[in-house]
């Protein structure tokens, strides 16, 4: 054995324990988001659920929570720049809870906002309105940044927690334009194909004014 083998066992030893540790205290970073996460979720079902029982018609098809993965959170990090500290990833990554509600018109879209928001315990921190204001690809959707209280055993959290409300006609497009480019940079589709897309994504919004204007004759303005 040379002398330098025993150092070496003993690096290997103690690597397990330190990486349960790292495991340990990256479950405990992301435990705060999983819960913000719930409560987000919670207060949009209770909306759902009460206008359904109040007979004013239910504007949300459906909703979809998500926490990103470490390797997302790594990646995020790598493209902001933004140093694998947890202080560091707190302060500058504000998606990594995440919940997207898909609603039936543009004009729940901004309902469901409205009455989210409105909760006393709901702070609005960012609003970036893609529907008023599309990206150059045609994407449509209504990002807010909202931080909602945690109540842990000892202390309380402010969570941040990203949500995203679009009509089923942006979801579709944004899912299959999601596909479309899965793996792919961007810069390397030839511009007649994001020409398309971007056409498809003004198809997707004519027809969400046309289905609003068709609803809003039949049932007046909601």
């Amino acid at each position: 054995m040379t002398t330098d083998q025993p150092r070496q066992i003993a690096r290997r030893e103690q690597q397990p324990d330190t990486w349960h540790q790292h495991v340990t205290d990256l479950n405990h970073f992301l435990m705060v988001y999983k819960f913000g996460l719930a409560e987000i979720n919670t207060k949009i079902t209770i909306l759902a659920e009460e206008l359904t029982h109040r007979g004013t018609g239910n504007p949300i098809e459906h909703v979809n929570p998500r926490l990103k993965t470490p390797a997302s959170i790594t990646a995020k990090a790598h493209r902001l720049g933004c140093p694998l500290t947890f202080d560091d990833l707190r302060a500058r990554i504000r998606d990594i809870a995440g919940i997207r509600v898909v609603c039936g018109f543009v004009s729940d879209v901004y309902t469901v906002a409205n009455m989210l928001t409105r909760q006393p315990d709901v702070n609005l921190v960012v609003t970036k309105d893609y529907i008023a204001k599309p990206k150059p690809n045609g994407y449509r959707s209504l990002h807010l940044i909202v931080e909602i209280p945690v109540f842990m055993s000892d202390r309380v959290v402010a969570v941040p927690v990203e949500v995203q409300l679009r009509t089923v006609a942006m979801d579709f497009w944004a899912s299959l334009e999601h596909k479309i480019y899965y793996k792919h940079d961007p810069d390397v589709v030839p511009p007649r194909l994001r020409d398309e897309l971007t056409a498809a994504a003004e198809d997707a919004a004519r027809l969400d004014v046309r289905m609003e204007r068709l609803h809003r004759e039949i049932h007046g303005p909601r």
